[in-house]
């Protein structure tokens, strides 16, 4: 059997690291670019980044309607930080054109933590993943702020804000497991994948 091609949205931010990680898994990872370029994927990471700046970056690429016609026939998707927001079902102190897919039935709030002097790390119990808990970098992160009711919360800071979200074959967090030796997020989101 083949294994599956993970396409990781390669328009801005963080995404040479994604395929790094996704590679030492022994993933086939190819950067996503063009509409082309995602038709030949089996699921897609959408990383970390500016999420206004990748809005307008999908549309002038003309992977808006692409990327959202793939998640709603199913496409698994692994959405870090500004990508959770870019899969989010709304989106607060955004910009007011700033564009999400809604394959997440969630209320993200941008730069939740403060600025970029606020960034932390934390070391998170995240379901799913039984075993030492996961080491968790935040930069300019957002937390989501509502779950709808078919939304799993798979991690929580701060006494109970979630910062790592499934629903259906979509997982979403809003730390940067890219930055992270631990490769059990990336894991995680290739069983979805291969399920």
């Amino acid at each position: 059997m083949q294994a599956p091609v993970v396409g990781v949205l390669a328009l801005q931010g963080a995404f040479a690291l994604h395929v790094r990680a996704l590679e030492r898994l022994g993933s086939v990872a190819v950067e996503v670019r063009t509409p082309p370029e995602l038709a030949g994927v089996d699921g897609l990471v959408l990383p970390g980044g500016e999420s206004t700046t990748m809005s307008k970056l999908l549309d002038a690429n003309g992977l808006f309607e692409p990327v959202a016609e793939r998640l709603a026939e199913g496409m698994p998707a692994l959405g870090t930080c500004a990508g959770m927001i870019l899969l989010a079902r709304e989106v607060l102190d955004g910009r007011a054109d700033q564009r999400s897919f809604g394959a997440v039935d969630i209320t993200v709030r941008r730069n939740a933590f403060g600025r970029q002097v606020d960034s932390f790390e934390a070391d998170l119990e995240v379901a799913g993943l039984p075993e030492a808990p996961v080491h968790a970098v935040f930069i300019r992160a957002p937390v989501v702020e509502d779950v709808g009711p078919g939304v799993e919360v798979l991690a929580q800071v701060d006494g109970g804000r979630p910062v790592a979200c499934r629903q259906g074959r979509v997982l979403v967090t809003s730390f940067h497991p890219e930055l992270s030796p631990d490769l059990r997020v990336h894991e995680l989101f290739l069983r979805e994948l291969a399920a």
